[in-house]
């Protein structure tokens, strides 16, 4: 049997039987047979990733091996393959840690943000950017009226961040805990208000006040939730937040858009405006290379926007 010693597999020589004499007591024969091929010669590893362990030789064999070794020409060769396999294995890690630096320093933080479900989502969308959506079906408000007592049977604990129906009879919520600081329902909470809504829709069939077979889903707002500007600026000042905006000079017929991971510095709810700065998270201090803090620069640069220039705004999360 291989030898697997955490992630590593070391492959089993064919070996010669021992020339030296056991002692009484001592181990095995093959024990021995193997400490002796092993000691000049060191088995290099083979580095298997989400693999088995690979046995070289089938078991039947094993036994003749040990009476009738192979030419050590033979064993020679096997050696040297490993070996060859092994130091491929080196430089083909060498090559990936070679494109990773080269990656590094021509990095913008922008870059990492531009994806199709970004770009459709929007603060009030009913779905992951909160509000209220409805279908337009004969039936949706009656069921948003239904969502909206359940919410107030929990003494409001348990707020609608979310809701939106579609014409395939689905309703799918988004709850928020208002008596945590940043409104992360727990499982027991979303099975709570699943069941009570449940129950509501299922009394509203049977009088015929919505359709049979409404879908139900009911999930939290998300790690990474939509903010709603400027309602929740203060609940979520403290958190990293990734901010789309946009942002007009003399120079540019048209805005120009921006985007980032930032932190709040401070708002003002008079003048409509706020004041951002680059966010202390690991994708930002990939800027200033490797393992180092954010530089000077980044550390003073500062970002004032109107509310009304911010396109889409919500935290972010490192996991």
């Amino acid at each position: 049997m291989d030898l697997v010693v955490e992630s590593v597999v070391h492959g089993r020589l064919p070996v010669r039987p021992s020339r030296f004499p056991l002692l009484p007591g001592s181990l095995p024969s093959t024990t021995v047979a193997l400490s002796a091929a092993f000691s000049g010669r060191p088995c290099p590893p083979i580095v298997r990733r989400n693999a088995p362990a690979v046995v070289p030789f089938a078991k039947k064999k094993r036994n003749e091996y040990i009476e009738d070794p192979p030419d050590e020409e033979v064993a020679d060769d096997f050696t040297d393959e490993m070996e060859e396999d092994f130091d491929d294995a080196k430089e083909d890690e060498g090559d990936v840690m070679d494109d990773d630096e080269e990656y590094e320093d021509d990095y913008d933080f922008e870059d990492d943000f531009e994806s199709d479900d970004e770009q459709d989502l929007y603060a009030g969308d009913g779905g992951a950017g909160g509000g209220i959506s409805l279908a337009g079906a004969w039936w949706d408000k009656e069921a948003l009226a239904l969502a909206e007592q359940v919410s107030a049977s929990f003494n409001d604990d348990l707020k609608i961040y979310a809701f939106k129906t579609a014409a395939n009879l689905t309703i799918r919520v988004r709850i928020e805990k208002m008596s945590t600081r940043y409104g992360s329902p727990t499982i027991d909470d979303i099975e709570a208000y699943t069941i009570a809504y449940r129950a509501k829709l299922d009394e509203a069939e049977s009088a015929g006040k919505i359709p049979k077979n409404i879908s139900l889903e009911v999930s939290s707002p998300g790690v990474e939730r939509v903010i709603r500007i400027p309602e929740e600026l203060e609940r979520f000042k403290e958190r990293a937040m990734y901010v789309r905006y946009t942002t007009a000079s003399d120079e540019a017929t048209t805005p120009q858009e921006g985007d980032g991971v930032l932190t709040l510095i401070s708002y003002d709810m008079d003048l409509r405006e706020c004041t951002w700065g680059i966010a202390d998270v690991k994708i930002n201090r990939q800027q200033s290379g490797k393992g180092r803090p954010l530089s000077k620069k980044q550390r003073e640069w500062r970002l004032q926007t109107p509310f009304e220039s911010l396109k889409l705004v919500r935290l972010y999360s490192e996991c």
